[in-house]
């Protein structure tokens, strides 16, 4: 707390920030799990994991359909009243998702929480920003990365290894009853924030003709599928290709984790000052751990490499990539420009996934990995 009011936050902010930051967590530990469990949940229905991992793909194109209409109707809520419902649907989608009898009843209620991430993307970052002052926002934006990072951390692997020891129904059961905590923590600090003036549809064309968020649509696409391509199958490339066990891929998924609160960390202190330099390091990052993924397989210590860079880039890029968005839209404009972020993310979640799932069927899992590295960065044109 200290470290925080020494940077000028009160308790007044960091505690509703706090609340968002755990809902970043339970977010990202829920969106992670089936790629943690993805052999248990494909055994547990008799299919593959190329058949599982179609469950992460409609998912996130849920979230791409969904992100601009879901957004543009909830655009005339008042921010906690909007953040609350959306929590309490996601944690009822996480209790669904225990109790599913079948496959296809499970993407039918991961779908429930896909609507939850489509709105909870598109205004996370922005209420974070608008709870502190001007000077604060990367600080506030980080402490969200912090939350996803930390979700890679503590979130995956604990959520695997209780769906190890009690199976992953009971990993989704427990998702659930932390986002019922969070909502009602959020409840009791959060503040009344005004939602801003109505966005229409008629307004699209117009956001859509800024030609900076052109160029960050673009880039995030081509990061997104390259990196889900490689990401969504990382769980049994470690075991099969490299030979890794069980518990030492568990591990590496935290290495992974924790070198995405590096990048948080590296953001809160450096974007600020150095914003085209670290937006064009931290794509590239992504793209050189990608590109040599199979022979990092070889050994332990190369698939440790591969995860950190991998986690510090990743997040780092995901969080400036928002930042970015905020600074060139104005505030009527940015969750809507958020949502479509969001959903363009989630187009390349999912085609990744799908493009793996493909890859693994037809040539094999080991052949994933020359498929992954996302395009080189592109030529910044804004300032």
């Amino acid at each position: 707390m200290t470290g925080i009011q020494r940077e000028g936050m009160t308790s007044r902010q960091w505690l509703p920030l706090l609340g968002l930051m755990c809902c970043a967590f339970v977010f990202n530990t829920s969106e992670f799990m089936p790629i943690g469990l993805l052999t248990d949940i494909a055994r547990s229905f008799s299919l593959t994991e190329a058949q599982a991992g179609m469950m992460i793909t409609v998912c996130a194109w849920g979230v791409m359909i969904l992100s601009l209409p879901l957004m543009v109707f909830a655009s005339r809520f008042e921010f906690k009243r909007l953040l609350l419902g959306v929590v309490a649907l996601f944690s009822v989608g996480q209790f669904l998702s225990a109790i599913t009898p079948t496959f296809l009843i499970l993407i039918c209620a991961r779908l429930f929480i896909a609507c939850a991430h489509a709105i909870f993307w598109s205004v996370a970052a922005i209420m974070a920003s608008r709870l502190v002052e001007p000077k604060l926002g990367a600080l506030a934006i980080s402490m969200i990365a912090a939350g996803s990072s930390i979700a890679q951390v503590f979130g995956l692997p604990l959520g695997r290894a209780i769906g190890l020891a009690m199976g992953w129904r009971m990993t989704f059961a427990v998702v659930g009853v932390f986002s019922a905590a969070a909502a009602v923590y959020l409840a009791t600090v959060f503040p009344h924030m005004p939602a801003g003036e109505r966005f229409s549809v008629s307004k699209l064309p117009a956001l859509l003709k800024n030609p900076a968020l052109i160029a960050l649509y673009v880039v995030t696409v081509c990061m997104a599928t390259g990196y889900y391509t490689g990401y969504s199958y990382i769980e049994p490339f470690m075991q099969q290709v490299g030979g890794v066990e069980s518990s030492v891929v568990t591990l590496s998924l935290t290495v992974f984790g924790v070198m995405g609160l590096m990048g948080s960390w590296l953001f809160g202190r450096l974007f600020d000052g150095h914003r085209l330099s670290f937006l064009t390091v931290t794509l590239a990052g992504v793209a050189v751990a990608l590109l040599p993924m199979q022979a990092s397989a070889a050994t332990i210590a190369t698939v440790f490499a591969m995860c950190a860079l991998w986690g510090c880039c990743g997040t780092a890029f995901n969080v400036a990539f928002q930042a970015e968005l905020i600074k060139y839209t104005s505030e009527y404009e940015s969750t809507v420009a958020m949502s479509i972020f969001s959903g363009l993310f989630n187009l390349g979640i999912g085609t990744g996934s799908a493009v793996g799932g493909v890859v693994v069927s037809s040539i094999g899992i080991a052949c994933v990995a020359t498929w992954v590295a996302p395009s080189p960065p592109l030529a910044w044109r804004w300032r």
